[in-house]
């Protein structure tokens, strides 16, 4: 098997909704608006560094959804974020503080290490470079809302970030922060994550991958006010039993009606 962060911080949300995705073959369609918008912009930042024009391949990438029937939030609408996109590129541009040397080396980098036996780990890291001159692993972010930057020291607990250190053995890591908002700003934040740290994340990769080999996909049920997770899961239409909200919300993979010998297990 080969496994990821994504696979592994779904699991730990709900093993439930990892058999949904991962084993029952469950994917969660491509409707949110602020997620694609997210890659397309990740690309405009690779033709960037590739000294190619980035606005041209951000209208390029985001055009294709242009006529998708998106779900935008707030006042978001598809000429709107590219505008913000726009400005992001030439704020970034002008503060001219993040250096990536030979991109297409240096940018969407693949690590893999063997873990759980004959297992695999795989990660993408979006890119390795400098900021304000030192070396450091970088991971680009959009969103509507600024990052949160106090208590200080609470980034080196996010654990993406703690992923990707383990993955790579580079202790500096910082997040560019891509917020869209009415007056767009770039937040620069950058930690350390220890040599425990990444040891801890490695046992707990190892111990997750056990749980599922063992299958063991029990449900976490998130209904608790004020926060719902449930409510907010692509896959709460399969826990519900209704047609109707996996339609609006999923599509199956082609061949995952094979694993029907899921249900006869006994968890």
């Amino acid at each position: 098997m080969i496994y990821s962060y994504t696979q592994i911080s779904q699991y730990l949300t709900c093993p439930r909704r990892y058999r949904h995705r991962y084993l029952d073959g469950w994917k969660e369609k491509d409707t949110r608006a602020a997620m694609l918008f997210g890659r397309a912009f990740e690309r405009s930042l690779g033709a960037l560094f590739r000294r190619e024009d980035p606005g041209a391949a951000l209208f390029s990438e985001w055009s294709r959804c242009q006529g998708q029937e998106l779900h935008y939030s707030n006042r978001d609408s598809w000429d709107r974020m590219l505008r913000q996109g726009i400005t992001l590129l030439t704020r970034f541009c002008q503060d001219d503080r993040v250096r990536v040397c030979q991109p297409r080396r240096n940018l969407q980098v693949k690590f893999s290490r063997q873990v759980a036996g004959s297992n695999h780990f795989v990660a993408y890291i979006d890119a390795i470079g400098k900021l304000d001159g030192k070396r450091c692993l970088l991971e680009w972010k959009t969103s509507s809302s600024r990052y949160p930057e106090q208590p200080e020291g609470l980034l080196a607990l996010d654990p993406q970030l703690v992923c990707y250190s383990w993955m790579t053995g580079i202790a500096e890591v910082a997040q560019v922060v891509f917020v869209r908002k009415s007056l767009v700003e770039i937040q620069y934040l950058r930690t350390t994550i220890t040599e425990g740290q990444r040891q801890e994340f490695g046992r707990l990769v190892e111990g997750t991958i056990r749980r599922i080999e063992s299958a063991d996909f029990l449900p976490h049920s998130g209904i608790r006010f004020p926060q719902n997770p449930c409510s907010s899961c692509p896959y709460v239409g399969l826990c519900l039993g209704k047609r109707e909200m996996i339609d609006a919300a999923l599509m199956r993979r082609p061949g995952a009606d094979s694993l029907g010998w899921l249900d006869e297990l006994n968890y």
